[in-house]
């Protein structure tokens, strides 16, 4: 589905509710973030929590900007700083400002139709809930030096032991290519780059992270509110993969599923199950924002 130019017929947002919406936006982003940054200044780290600003490096400040959407007028915006701003046009109104499409299919069009065909396949296929988070287990196997800096929860010889008992099933290339070399042969599946629109599937965790990486490469199509809940999402997601991974997080608020047992692997996928669900009904809103435009 392609966007179409903006129209006569936007939705016009007054200016006192737009810059409401706004500052409620910088507000939330700012409290989701502040962790983050205090930790920063302080030179400090949180293997979980600060993942999300290095694996997709993205600053605090672009969660801060809020969008309308594509199709949304602000009335009597042209004045205000948002005018320099990249991919934002002259509205209907006479002052007002509206995110403009056709520029960025201009300058993105094939990125933002990929976005929008990987947003839709990955929705319409059913989840895959049986590989229990062995995707970060499956990265250590049999390495002496480890990517994250913390104890493995068991041991390496106990880690790698749970590697060779399990099927291991992991569909998501950005997840694959960090396995380690004895590791890649035991993967049911062996994902690339080009199969990633074939493959990607809604019960992956990284998957469902990435919503918010497809969110940001949207840009101002998305609502400010909605990429925010993507980001909730990705954060949320992330504690579920470092506590079922053979990592000890416990001192870092993530105490262990303990994917090893039965009562671990429930746990998981339980909770797997839910985050697929929260993961379709983001892209179902954000395949939305895209037909809107």
């Amino acid at each position: 589905m392609t966007p179409t130019a903006p129209t006569a017929s936007a939705t016009v947002l007054a200016v006192d509710e737009w810059r409401a919406r706004e500052e409620a936006h910088a507000d939330c982003a700012d409290a989701l973030t502040t962790g983050h940054r205090a930790r920063r200044a302080r030179g400090e780290s949180h293997p979980i929590e600060d993942f999300l600003f290095t694996y997709y490096s993205y600053s605090p400040s672009l969660l801060r900007r809020w969008h309308p959407g594509a199709g949304v007028e602000l009335a009597d915006a042209a004045g205000t700083p948002r005018a320099e701003w990249r991919w934002y046009a002259r509205g209907a109104t006479s002052a007002g400002l509206i995110v403009d499409v056709e520029a960025m299919l201009r300058e993105k069009g094939p990125q933002l139709r990929a976005v929008e065909r990987m947003l839709r396949r990955t929705a319409a296929r059913p989840g895959r809930f049986g590989c229990f988070g062995l995707h970060e287990w499956a990265m250590v196997y049999r390495q002496g030096e480890h990517r994250h800096p913390v104890p493995l929860r068991l041991g390496q010889a106990a880690t790698d032991e749970v590697v060779e008992a399990h099927d291991v099933r992991c569909t998501h290339f950005d997840a694959f290519r960090f396995f380690t070399p004895d590791a890649v042969p035991r993967n049911r599946f062996a994902p690339t780059r080009a199969s990633q629109p074939e493959l990607e599937q809604p019960g992956c965790l990284h998957a469902g992270m990435d919503v918010y990486k497809w969110a940001v490469k949207l840009g101002p199509l998305v609502p400010g509110e909605l990429l925010l809940d993507a980001f909730e999402l990705a954060r949320d997601i992330r504690y579920l993969d470092m506590q079922a991974s053979p990592y000890d997080m416990a001192p870092w608020g993530g105490e262990p599923v303990r994917i090893e047992t039965p009562e671990g692997k429930a746990e998981y996928v339980r909770r797997q199950r839910g985050f697929a669900e929260r993961g379709n009904a983001l892209r179902e809103r954000i395949l939305e924002a895209w037909s809107a435009s």
